[in-house]
């Protein structure tokens, strides 16, 4: 019961059906969701996928965040393999994908830098050498979202897992420290789906966090994860009209974008490179706080807060192009991000918690899971081109039956904005997925999985693992 003058309410205790009992329960469809799911399927678990959107994808999709980028470090060396080259391959045979010729990779031609200075995706696609004082073309991806999302549904369902869309997982089901499952909301009700070990791969730590294990949610104000953001795509611009005003009238284009910022809107523009949506503009508007603090994902008053004044922006920025932009006058509203692009918040404290320090140290880890370019680190870049991701990141120090396969590794905040983006949550989740699968079998905890067990596992998936690991 409750009366008026009361300020909580206690909910009456129910019983909720199981649906399904299965090997691994994967929490969130984003880009380790998926992997998570495929990597467990197809290593034998039976595994379902939880996602609360009506589509698979997360940022990559949902917030038209569409670039993996750092697929190479700065010489032009490929570090990620696996299940992201398997995605970026079959998306190619559909047209859904555009990246520079290997041929490019590493190269400082000044043709191919301006291409991407012109489209203004320098900081996806070039890194500066330190060594030569040059930039260099790295190997980045760009995706269609929209084909992304029919095909990681096709992998998902290749695959052998179940998944369910529209369902949001809201509760862990936890005895004895350990997680035995999850209870999910959807227009079917509240129902639950107990298994032998659960991946959570909802962002923010969702599971963990009401599982009761550690974590850490320290942001720097300053950093990208700090930050939501809102993604908008106008189409039919004709960019040749675009870049001559621009080109010949430079004062008076500068001057409109000042006006178009102090009337709420969003200056700064990417060329669309999709190679089957020409004439196409992105705009990735960063929302930082009035206050300068750092945004809080889990607050859903400052989500809608957000998520209003963000479109907003993108009908002012639109009026504002179209009446005095040239190049601008047909364009029109392609696509607005379904979901808020929500960046950064909390991250496990794993049996190994990554640091700045190990983007120097150059060590291999007994069991290392990923090698992934190291390309913001400035002049040490060239020095430690790679970085190692330990397992050990993805398990939390005590609770026991859960991974964690998402921007919520266990890591600080200054790394964790480096390593926490799409093709780095793949790794993690290709690396989850194997390992609660041979958790499954063996009828053991995720954190006891034998290391060189899970990476020869890796290797036969095409995982980059150092030589002598998992050999």
């Amino acid at each position: 019961m409750m009366t008026q003058n009361k300020s909580t309410y206690v909910e009456p205790a129910k019983e909720i059906r199981v649906v399904k009992k299965t090997d691994v329960i994967v929490v969130g469809g984003g880009p380790g969701g998926v992997a998570s799911a495929v990597c467990a399927a197809r290593n034998g678990a039976r595994t379902v996928l939880i996602e609360r959107y009506g589509h698979l994808g997360g940022m990559a999709t949902g917030g038209l965040v569409n670039i993996f980028p750092n697929l190479s470090d700065i010489s032009g060396k490929q570090h990620i393999f696996g299940l992201n080259k398997e995605l970026i391959a079959r998306l190619d045979q559909r047209g859904g994908t555009t990246y520079p010729p290997k041929s490019d990779w590493g190269s400082d031609d000044k043709t191919v830098v301006d291409y991407y200075h012109d489209a203004k995706l320098g900081w996806f696609y070039l890194k500066k050498d330190f060594n030569s004082g040059t930039e260099r073309v790295i190997y980045t991806a760009v995706v269609d979202p929209e084909i992304l999302k029919d095909e990681l549904n096709d992998m998902v369902l290749e695959s052998g897992a179940d998944l369910y869309l529209h369902s949001w997982g809201c509760r862990p089901i936890v005895e004895n420290n350990t997680v035995k499952g999850v209870i999910f909301e959807s227009k079917s009700g509240r129902q639950a789906i107990l298994g032998q070990v659960i991946i959570d791969s909802t962002g923010d730590g969702d599971m963990f966090v009401r599982a009761g294990a550690a974590f850490d949610d320290k942001l720097n104000p300053k950093l990208r994860t700090a930050m939501l953001a809102n993604v908008f795509w106008f189409c039919n611009v004709d960019l040749a009209k675009y870049d001559l005003f621009k080109r010949t009238h430079s004062d008076e284009y500068k001057e409109l974008m000042a006006e178009l910022q102090r009337k709420g809107g969003h200056p700064s523009l990417f060329k669309g490179i999709l190679r089957n949506q020409k004439n196409s503009v992105w705009f990735h508007a960063f929302q930082p706080r009035p206050d300068g603090k750092a945004s809080d994902a889990m607050d859903v008053e400052e989500l809608t807060r957000v998520d209003i004044s963000a479109r907003k922006q993108a009908t002012t920025t639109f009026d504002f192009f179209r009446k005095h932009i040239p190049g601008f006058e047909e364009s029109y509203i392609m696509l607005t991000a379904s979901q808020l692009g929500t960046q950064g918040g909390r991250r496990v404290i794993g049996e190994y918690v990554l640091s700045e320090a190990d983007t120097i140290s150059d060590e291999i880890f007994e069991d290392t899971i990923a090698v992934l370019a190291n390309n913001d680190s400035g002049r040490s870049s060239v020095e430690h081109p790679s970085l190692c991701i330990p397992y050990r990141c993805l398990v939390p120090q005590k609770l026991d039956g859960l991974l964690v396969a998402c921007r919520a590794f266990s890591s600080s905040d200054e790394i964790n904005h480096k390593f926490n983006i799409i093709p780095h949550c793949i790794c993690y989740g290709q690396a989850a997925g194997t390992a609660a699968a041979i958790a499954a079998k063996a009828g053991i905890q995720p954190r006891n999985v034998d290391y060189k067990s899970l990476q020869k596992n890796l290797t036969h998936q095409g995982v980059n693992i150092p030589q002598g690991q998992g050999v």
